[in-house]
């Protein structure tokens, strides 16, 4: 199988802010040294790099390099000051970039008894001072040679990246959440309040009027990229391949197409009762392809579901299996959902427990895929939810084992010794996390944190 992921959800882009002195102070030659390490890591990123000026020293050059930023499409500034700079600038800063900022604090020259550039006391300063202000940020201190350094920086830029990702977006709603699903409930005020986003609304009968407008010729090659999956037909299907594969190439780019055409940063739509009710078929075959190529969507009308989804596609840790809580032990909770989950993470194609095409488990009509969760991951759990007045965000690192039986549509088994889970799980009933959780492969709980803390949300 070859899925190829998508550009649906923006990558960071670097603008680093190198601030300075008018004149010549401390070390000159070690700052010089220190710049060019701080220009080589970032050079050596995955992302592209802006950088706007060499020496940033007063208000009228931070302005100007702030505007360049923006107008260039940067995503995430980098602000470093190998040698003290002038704290008077960090209220500035604050007001003409409103988004969080990641700061670089450098070492000190190893050996001499002169102080060599006192760049974490200037730095210190600075994200003092934006924090009182209440301004986001990430920060991380040590020398460009040191790869833990690295490590770090990448982790708060891809923070920053993404808690940006989360404002100033347009997150797509196509009907409502699925009946008695309140825990989804999406209100447009709120959005707008907390993230400075917009909810567009649009109802389901326009997404299945797209779905039937589309001609034979416009799904030829969407069909024939689902037939390219290989997917086995499961023993319990027994509708009509051909016109199954067509309704869900029709779904495929109806999505698509309201998502481009819209301009959508995430996108959940209501499945039931409404679709197979109107057109005969779920589409979850179709989900189960967008997910596994990157888009951030979410059946069942879950707004909030599908925004921890362009988390994980802007940390670039994707793609993500939306699950509900089945049940669970004491140390594990069965992961199943209704058959859309991202194929890379499945069992392979082919072996037992891989995806197949099937119906769904209760009305049986098409077209879901049936598969078993890939057992022996390490994975992190996670949920970003709206609850009273703010957000509140959640994560349980653990690992996947093999289901204790077989379930229809998709199948899984988390472990984890972090917590008791029946503890846990008593603890985020209380304060409202909806019954869809995340999972992504990986250990992504400090990470997930970051985000938290730079949106304001309670990490718990």
């Amino acid at each position: 199988m070859r899925i190829t992921r998508g550009n649906h959800v923006a990558s960071a882009s670097i603008g680093l802010l190198i601030l300075g002195r008018k004149r010549p102070g401390f070390d000159p030659e070690w700052g010089a040294e220190v710049t060019a390490g701080i220009r080589r890591v970032l050079d050596q990123s995955p992302w592209p790099v802006l950088v706007p000026s060499e020496n940033i020293a007063d208000d009228v050059e931070l302005s100007r390099a702030v505007e360049l930023c923006r107008r260039e499409g940067v995503t995430t500034l980098v602000v470093v000051q190998p040698t003290i700079s002038d704290g008077r600038l960090a209220p500035l800063l604050s007001r003409l970039w409103r988004r969080p900022l990641v700061f670089w604090a450098t070492t000190e020259k190893p050996s001499g008894a002169m102080i060599s550039a006192n760049s974490l006391v200037g730095t210190h300063v600075m994200v003092a001072t934006l924090r009182q202000l209440g301004h986001p940020l990430e920060f991380v201190y040590g020398h460009p040679d040191d790869p833990e350094l690295v490590r770090r920086l990448h982790r708060s830029i891809l923070a920053v990246h993404t808690a940006q990702a989360l404002s100033e977006s347009v997150f797509g709603l196509i009907g409502y959440h699925a009946p008695g699903f309140v825990d989804f409930h999406a209100d447009p005020v709120f959005l707008n309040a907390t993230l400075d986003s917009q909810l567009y609304h649009m109802s389901t009968s326009e997404l299945i009027a797209r779905v039937r407008e589309f001609t034979d010729s416009e799904i030829r090659s969407d069909m024939q990229d689902l037939y390219d999956l290989g997917l086995p037909v499961g023993d319990a299907f027994d509708a009509d391949p051909g016109e199954a594969m067509e309704m869900q190439a029709r779904y495929y780019r109806a999505f698509r197409n309201i998502f481009s055409e819209e301009h959508m940063n995430a996108l959940a739509f209501r499945c039931w009762p409404d679709l197979p009710t109107v057109t005969g078929h779920w589409p979850y075959l179709a989900l189960a392809k967008l997910v596994s190529e990157g888009m951030p969507i979410a059946m069942e009308g879950d707004v909030d579901g599908a925004m921890c989804s362009l988390i994980a596609e802007s940390l670039e840790i994707g793609p993500v299996y939306l699950s509900d809580w089945l049940e669970h032990t004491r140390n594990t909770a069965t992961i199943w959902h209704t058959g859309a989950a991202p194929f890379q993470l499945c069992e392979a194609v082919g072996q037992s427990g891989g995806p197949r095409i099937g119906v769904q488990f209760n009305n049986r009509k098409p077209t879901v895929v049936d598969a078993s969760i890939r057992a022996g991951m390490e994975v992190t759990m996670y949920r970003l939810w709206r609850y009273q007045d703010g957000y509140c965000m959640t994560a349980l690192e653990g690992r996947t084992l093999q289901p204790d039986r077989d379930r229809m549509a998709t199948n899984g088994l988390f472990e984890t010794d972090w917590v008791d889970v029946r503890d846990w799980f008593e603890d985020m009933v209380q304060v409202g996390m909806p019954h869809h959780l995340c999972i992504v492969e990986g250990t992504h709980r400090d990470t997930l944190g970051r985000v938290a803390r730079l949106i304001g949300a309670d990490f718990m």
